[in-house]
């Protein structure tokens, strides 16, 4: 099934079995589990080029040629980039935005005037109406401006109302909110609660049916709603009451849109942060807020999937946002090189400093190629983009932090030091210390590190659990489990041989210096799938358990789509850049691999529920 993009909505699929044995399971993660289960979109994993690279399958020609932005569309951007940058350059000073904690209303009112807060919208409901590729290009430039205005302006579009209205909403909805929202009402999304993270089952927020079911009634709270207190209106996920799916009572998560100014939204509390000192982030809390029916998004008990599918497109924003910052640091690191000199020369001539240089250019430039290559996706309706843009989101966030920190290490004290403060001692103010505040949160935005790394693997193994889905369920009777053990073995005497054959890719019309990695890449995909194969058989069901197992999986499987994209994407004076990033991807997938065959997790694992252990022990005692 193709995923939903702009105006197309995705048709209600019906329920499918659970695909994963959740018998042995406690009753919390069962629940947990299956709910998300309910939620996934249901696709074809080698309808993707990541997921192809899990089975190994190496489909290049959906990424040679490269699918550059063509020149109209780029042409289209350019005009509000111009504008956009100009402002920027005029009238935002981000240190006192840092220092103030307050981005000033007339940036707000600037920003809008110019059409940011609606960029994806269609020009029919007042927006800019860009594409998808456009919209990442602003992320890359104010988050190589100020993180601040990227997550204002990102969390209203990628999470807030607009996303989820073009993705599922009605002709009414759109017509209702998107011009506002376009035009300079901000708007928020309330999923976390203080007791739930990643895991909705625990959500406390409920939406009780009115008598004549005309109108729902939301109590709970909500926390750290991004743009909360700037916010004109709501999405909020709230538990509605669960429904019985094949004899079993399942709960339900359904998407309101709410206006913040409907008796009982209350905003509680401001949040404050290391970094991003201007977010918009607050405690909000729900008390009989009454919400008609006709605001419930895409269906009642949809309201997860809203949340995931509208999440798939949004996290592309980080990534961008992230590299924008990135290549802002790259500029700071360039000048000081050249210009600070010890022991008799520029610091950039020593070959400690050097490293750090070709290492942070060679990510930018991989960066940028994932992130353009998934929103082209968008852009042409091409295939199912949740493990392209999971891994842009991961790759991008790791590397951006490595880069800040880096950025900081070369600046040496003045890296650590505060723009106002050089400033005032008569020195450039150069807000290294500021960025690095603020870039800490990316790898917990939008799906922490560790959560990006399981979804990845979740999906990833998604082809196998299906395929013996009958077998590892203990549930089933033996005879079902026989007969399931006979198709397993069909689909995998099929699959599994072939990937020992070598694999034969064409490399035409790339730079002779990437045409070795690209065949790599095909090799190493193999040798990938073949992994995650005798890593099933070795762990049966508890590979789940295998978190660190599945995180190296996952590692290489990023890497390879990193060493494809920017292969197929670096050109001219880029080649060199490329070239060098796959010879360090090929190392890092090199010590993955053997990380899988010989390393100390058990005994790590050990060591630390003794630790606990012995700190819950002591908390007894006391």
């Amino acid at each position: 099934m193709n995923p939903p993009h702009e105006d197309k909505a995705p048709a209600p699929h019906a329920e499918e079995e659970m695909v994963i044995d959740t018998s042995g399971m406690s009753d919390g993660k069962r629940a947990a589990l299956e709910m998300a289960e309910a939620s996934r979109d249901r696709y074809n994993v080698r309808d993707s080029f990541v997921g192809s690279l899990f089975m190994g399958r190496f489909p290049w020609k959906k990424l040679h040629p490269y699918p550059y932005q063509s020149e109209a569309d780029k042409a289209k951007g350019d005009v509000f980039l111009a504008e956009l940058k100009t402002f920027l350059d005029e009238q935002v000073d981000p240190d006192e935005i840092d220092a103030s904690g307050e981005i000033p209303d007339r940036v707000i009112e600037g920003l809008a005037r110019l059409g940011a807060f609606g960029i994806k919208i269609k020009k029919d409901y007042s927006g800019l109406g860009l594409s998808q590729v456009n919209y990442c290009r602003t992320a890359n430039l104010l988050g190589g401006f100020d993180a601040n205005l990227a997550a204002l302006v990102s969390a209203h579009q990628s999470i807030g109302v607009p996303q989820p209205l073009i993705l599922f909403g009605t002709e009414e909805q759109k017509r209702k909110y998107l011009p506002r929202v376009a035009t300079g009402t901000i708007s928020a999304f309330a999923l976390t609660e203080p007791g739930v993270g990643s895991d909705p089952a625990k959500m406390t927020t409920t939406a009780d049916p009115t008598a004549d079911g005309e109108h729902f009634v939301i109590n709970g709270t909500k926390l750290w709603c991004t743009n909360g207190l700037k916010a004109g209106v709501l999405v909020v996920m709230a538990g509605t009451p669960a429904k019985i799916v094949r004899g079993k009572e399942r709960s339900q998560i359904t998407a309101f849109i709410v206006e913040m100014d409907t008796p009982g939204v209350k905003i509680e509390h401001r949040c404050h942060f290391m970094g991003l000192r201007a977010l918009y982030n607050a405690v909000i809390s729900f008390t009989d807020v009454k919400v008609p029916r006709e605001n419930i998004i895409l269906a009642e008990g949809k309201g997860l999937r809203v949340a995931l599918t509208t999440l798939n497109t949004g996290r592309l924003t980080l990534p961008a946002a992230v590299n924008g910052g990135s290549k802002a640091c790259m500029e700071i690191v360039k000048n000081w090189s050249n210009e600070r000199e010890q022991w008799g020369s520029p610091i950039g001539h020593h070959a400690a400093i050097a490293d750090k240089i070709a290492k942070m250019a060679a990510n930018i430039l991989a960066t940028d190629a994932m992130t353009y290559y998934t929103a082209s996706l968008v852009d042409r309706k091409v295939g199912d983009i949740r493990l392209e843009a999971a891994m842009c989101k991961l790759f991008g966030s790791e590397v951006g932090w490595k880069i800040v920190d880096e950025t900081m290490q070369i600046r040496g004290g003045r890296g650590y030091e505060t723009a106002h403060s050089m400033e005032n001692r008569g020195e450039e103010a150069i807000g290294v210390e500021r960025m690095f505040r603020d870039c800490r949160i990316n790898m917990i935005f939008e799906g922490s590190s560790e959560i990006m790394r399981l979804f990845i693997a979740r999906e990833a193994l998604d082809p196998h659990l299906k395929a013996a889905k009958d077998v590892m369920n203990s549930k089933n009777s033996v005879g079902k489990r026989l007969i399931g053990a006979f198709g397993a073995l069909g689909f995998y005497a099929g699959w599994y041989p072939p990937l020992w054959l070598p694999a034969f890719v064409s490399t035409s019309g790339l730079p002779d210096p990437l045409k070795k990695h690209v065949r790599f890449a095909a090799r190493a995909s193999k040798r990938l799938a073949r992994a995650l194969f005798h890593a099933m058989v070795k762990h049966g069901p508890r590979l789940e358990r295998e978190q660190m197992v599945l995180a190296h999986l996952v590692d290489i499987g990023t890497e390879l789509f990193a060493i494809s994209s920017v292969s197929a994407y670096a050109r001219g004076d880029d080649v060199a850049c490329a070239d060098y990033f796959c010879r360090e991807a090929r190392l890092r997938i090199a010590e993955h691999f053997r990380a899988l065959r010989k390393n100390n997790y058990r005994r790590g694992y050990t060591l630390a529920r003794s630790i606990l252990a012995e700190d819950q022990e002591a908390g007894r005692k006391l």
